[in-house]
C-alpha cells in the first residue's frame, strides 16, 4: 500500500487487492456492500448525479457529507464529489481500479482537501490516515 499527497491538497491510496475487478467494483458500488466497509449509507446508485449522504462521529464532533456522483465508467471508475454541511469547501474523491491478472489495484485520490477550514479537523494527515483506514476496511471485506 502507498500514500501520498502534495502541497495542492490531493491525498493518494493506493492498494492491490486479491479480487478480480468485478467484485472490487461491486464493492464499491452496491449500497449493501458499501455499509459493511465503507460508511453507513441509506442509499447510493452508480449513477451521473445521484446524491447521497452520511453522518460521522469522530472525537466527539459530527461531520455531515454530501456527496453527488460526478463520473462512473463501470469497473473502472467512479467518482463523486465531497463536502461537509455547513462548512466551505468541495474536494472530489476518485476511485480507479486497473486489473492486474486475477488482482485488482485501486488509486483512490482525494483532491481539493485546500479548499476545506484551515482547522486541525481538516489537516491532511487526518485524510491520509481515514482513506488508509477505509482502504483497510476495504481490503478486509474482499477477502
Amino acid at each position: 500500500m502507498k500514500t501520498k499527497s502534495d502541497v495542492t491538497g490531493t491525498v493518494i491510496v493506493e492498494r492491490s487487492f486479491n479480487a478480480p475487478v468485478a467484485r472490487v467494483w461491486r464493492a464499491l458500488t452496491d449500497a449493501d456492500e458499501m455499509r459493511q466497509w465503507y460508511f453507513d449509507l441509506k442509499e447510493f446508485k452508480p449513477e451521473v448525479g445521484f446524491e447521497f449522504e452520511f453522518v460521522v462521529e469522530h472525537e466527539g464532533n459530527t461531520y455531515h457529507h454530501l456527496c453527488k456522483v460526478t463520473e462512473v465508467i463501470p469497473q473502472q471508475k467512479i467518482a463523486y464529489t465531497w463536502r461537509y454541511k455547513g462548512e466551505p469547501g468541495d474536494s472530489l474523491v476518485t476511485f480507479e481500479l486497473l486489473p492486474d491478472g486475477d488482482k485488482t489495484k485501486l488509486r483512490l485520490t482525494h483532491e481539493g482537501l485546500e479548499t476545506f477550514p484551515k482547522t486541525p479537523a481538516y489537516a491532511r494527515k487526518n485524510f491520509e490516515a481515514g482513506w488508509t483506514g477505509i482502504a483497510s476496511e476495504l481490503e478486509k471485506f474482499l477477502q
